[in-house]
Formats: structure tokens, sequence, C-alpha cells
């Protein structure tokens, strides 16, 4: 009966046997129940389990600590102050070795935004002379007035007046001024809440870095040209002589110009017996009469030179200051010889 039971396919009720065993087991008719052998094959098939979470953890952590570093370094790589700008969404910068001026960080690096964090930290100066008068610029240093201009532009003057480029204008006195290296300072009157510019590093600049130049010249004030350096180390030589100033500030139409020395020539009209020189940035970017004692700035927004002189197309001194023109020389007194000075103007100067 076992073999008949084996040939139909049927198996007694005792522990399961698999049909597909090579041993089959021989149980006697009455063993023992079914849930105490074997349990029967599932019904279904098992759901493949899914990977641990966790591998896939371990596989995004490097990827995503990499990016990070290479955004970090991207930055670094400009500069810490372009870092730290760009990863905090600051818009100031600074540069490697000084603070600078706000700059929108949109435009950084333009013309446009250098113009829009300077201008308020230049002005216009007119001087009453006593034969006479000079319109020059200056540069704001100190929030409550102080600023720095060319000796040329006020020396002999009577009175001095200031206007910022929001249109407020000031009474100036002069603290202090270097006639040898064609500087002063001045102190406007009853003044608070101004922006003042930041002083750079002169050491610095290289022949090809784009500046830009901000003055009143012919009177326009907040007037904004660009270019490059190109030269330094330019030997300058001006007047120190006080009644050759002011001839020569008559004679130019009230605007300025002034007459320097260069390469053993006299540019602008007599230097007079009586000079001083000093080692100027040479520019390209336009000058004209009245930049005297204006701003010459970096890409990054730092004063980088106080402009003072210029080359006129006109060899003519009598002629007048309309018919002078930048032609691509334009000369700036480094900042670092300006910062040396500053505090001897603010004792009197060494004209005292």
């Amino acid at each position: 009966m076992t073999e008949s039971f084996r040939r139909d396919g049927e198996y007694p009720q005792g522990p399961q046997q698999s049909p597909y065993s090579e041993s089959p087991q021989q149980n006697p008719p009455h063993s023992t129940p079914v849930d105490s052998a074997w349990p029967p094959p599932p019904a279904y098939e098992p759901t493949p389990q899914p990977e641990p979470r966790a591998r896939k953890k371990r596989l995004r952590g490097p990827v995503g600590l990499l990016a990070a570093v290479a955004v970090a370094a991207a930055a670094v790589g400009g500069g810490t102050a372009y870092a730290f700008q760009e990863l905090t969404g600051s818009n100031t910068t600074a540069s490697s070795s000084t603070s600078t001026n706000v700059v929108p960080s949109s435009k950084k690096g333009t013309v446009s935004g250098v113009a829009e964090a300077v201008s308020p930290s230049i002005v216009e100066i007119n001087a009453t002379l006593s034969n006479g008068s000079s319109t020059g610029s200056g540069v704001i240093i100190t929030d409550d007035g102080e600023i720095l201009t060319n000796n040329h532009v006020i020396s002999g003057a009577s009175s001095v007046k200031v206007r910022t480029s929001d249109g407020k204008t000031y009474t100036a006195e002069v603290v202090g001024t270097d006639a040898k290296k064609d500087l002063a300072l001045i102190k406007l009157k009853n003044a608070s809440g101004l922006k003042a510019a930041t002083l750079g590093n002169s050491d610095n600049v290289g022949v090809g870095d784009e500046v830009v130049a901000i003055g009143s010249p012919e009177g326009l004030t907040g007037t904004v040209t660009s270019g490059i350096v190109s030269a330094l180390n330019r030997d300058v030589t001006v007047s120190t002589d006080e009644g050759q100033q002011e001839q020569q500030q008559q004679q130019g139409g009230g605007s300025g110009q002034w007459p320097f020395e260069f390469g053993g020539q006299e540019f602008n009209g007599d230097t007079g017996s009586s000079t001083t020189t000093y080692k100027a940035i040479q520019t390209d970017a336009s000058l004209n009469p009245g930049n005297s004692g204006g701003a010459l700035i970096d890409m990054n927004g730092n004063i980088i030179g106080i402009n003072s002189a210029m080359y006129s197309a006109s060899s003519d001194s009598s002629s007048s200051s309309s018919s002078a023109g930048s032609v691509g020389l334009g000369f700036a007194i480094p900042v670092n010889t300006v910062k040396a000075d500053l505090d001897s103007l603010r004792a009197g100067g060494a004209d005292n």
C-alpha cells in the first residue's frame, strides 16, 4: 500500500515529506501530528529587504563635504576678505592689507560700484585768495570733517568753503600744510556724520592696475573718470613758493591748474625758483583743472593717491583753463606718503 501511495502522489497523515527529497523517510501510518514536523512551504515569495540606508549616508557625507570645501577654497583663492563677503553675504569687502569702503556686492570691481561707494567722501574746495580764487577737490578722512587736499589748492587763502556731494556747504579752517609734499589738511566747522574714505596701501599698487579718479574739474562736483596706473615712482617737481602758486592759480582761471616739472620740462607754466620733488603715481585716468586734491582709487574702494598734477595740452600759461584738457598724463601723491605725513599735518604741518 505504501508504494501505491507514492505512485499516486499522495502522502499519509504524518510529517510532510518533500516530493523532491532524494531519500524520503518511511513513516508509519500513525505518526506524530503535522504541526510537529517541517512547516509547509510559504504561500508567497519573501519581499526583498531594502539595502540599509546607513551605507547611502556614508557615501553622501564625503561628497557633501568636498563640495563645501571646494566652494570655500574658490572664495579664499581671491583673498580672505572676498571669501568672507561671498560666504556671509556681507556688502563690505577688505583688501589684504587694509579695510575698504562699502562697495555693493553686485557692483564689486566696477567703476560704478567704486563711484557709488567713494563719491560721498569727495568734496569740492573753493579758496578765496588775495588776488583771485582757487578751485580744487578734497578727501574726507574723518566723519567730523577732516579733509586732505593739495597745498597748492588752499595756499594763501583768506577763506575756504567746502561743498559735499549732497550739496551742503561748510566753512573750513586750515589745520596744517606741507609745501614740500604738496599736502594740506583742513577741517570743516560744525560737521558730523560725514562718510570718511578709507586710505589704502600704495605699496600694493602695480602698473596696469585699474583705477578711478573722483574730483571737481572746472567746478563739476563729483566727476568720475577711470583708467590704469601707467607708471610708478615718477619724479614730479612742483612749486613751493606761495607767490608763484597764487599767480598760477589766477592765470589758470581759478580752476586749480598747477604748474609742474617732469622729465626736465615744465608743464602748465613756470614752477618758479623754489620747488620740491616727490615720487608720484602716474595714471591715464582723465584729470583736469580742479581735480587737484581729489582721490585716485583702486577697484576695491581704497584711496591709493591724492591727485596733484596734470599735463595740459595748452603750453601757454596765460590761456584760459577751458583750453586745457587731459591727455592721459596725470600724477598722484601715493597715499603712503600722505599717511606718513598725517600726524605732522594735524599738528600744524611742516611749514609751521
